[in-house]
């Protein structure tokens, strides 16, 4: 690996906290425009659903329980090697962070893996709507509503997770270039904060999809 550089001060900025402040404050911006866009869609699954709990409630136990379950567990054993790869950058661990950042990317193909297998078992089912759904039961337009929720949001969260995991390669391999040290490495620190927002959209998505149809089955 190469000899680790210092921070390159930008010409617009008087000392390098303010550089850093100025980066963290515009991931934050960015990541409330992110809060927005999920948002307007967990409201308007909750208006849907507080409408028609019955149908919705259905749907849901039609998901595929153990697979969210594990899927789940794996996120949050991503945010965990991703925190170490910004712990290791801060105590100058340069090899480590290499590791940490390995480990999250594969952690976060392996979660991409399950949710398709899932789509895939959905489609297998007929439950993907408008294209290829079935449902004999009662209030079958609004059961197919929440699946239209689902794959809007769930696959909503699995685009972010690519961008994610494109976003820790190019860190990676700046890592491997040297571009930080224990005195520089706001990027890390960034895209950590993406990568920890996607894992706790996720959960969210989870209960909502997931967990009421339990009583169901």
């Amino acid at each position: 690996m190469s000899e680790p550089a210092t921070l390159e001060l930008r010409e617009q900025f008087a000392t390098p906290e303010q550089q850093r402040e100025t980066a963290s404050i515009g991931m934050w911006v960015f990541l409330i425009t992110e809060v927005m866009l999920f948002g307007g869609l967990f409201t308007a699954f909750t208006v849907y659903r507080l409408s028609h709990p019955m149908a919705f409630d259905a749907g849901s136990a039609h998901m595929e329980f153990l697979l969210g379950g594990i899927n789940t567990a794996v996120l949050i054993c991503s945010s965990y090697t991703m925190a170490l790869a910004i712990h290791s950058a801060a105590t100058g661990k340069e090899q480590r962070v290499v590791l940490f950042l390995l480990a999250t990317m594969v952690i976060g193909a392996v979660f991409l893996g399950i949710k398709f297998t899932e789509y895939y078992l959905h489609f297998q089912d007929h439950k993907a709507p408008a294209l290829w759904f079935d449902y004999s039961g009662p209030q079958a337009p609004y059961v197919q509503m929440f699946f239209v929720f689902y794959f809007l949001m769930t696959g909503l969260h699995a685009l972010h997770m690519t961008v994610g995991i494109g976003i820790l390669s190019v860190l990676l391999f700046r890592t491997l270039l040297g571009s930080f040290s224990a005195e520089y490495y706001t990027p890390l620190e960034l895209g950590g904060l993406y990568w920890h927002f996607i894992d706790i959209v996720w959960v969210f998505l989870y209960a909502i999809f997931y967990i009421p149809g339990l009583h169901v089955r």
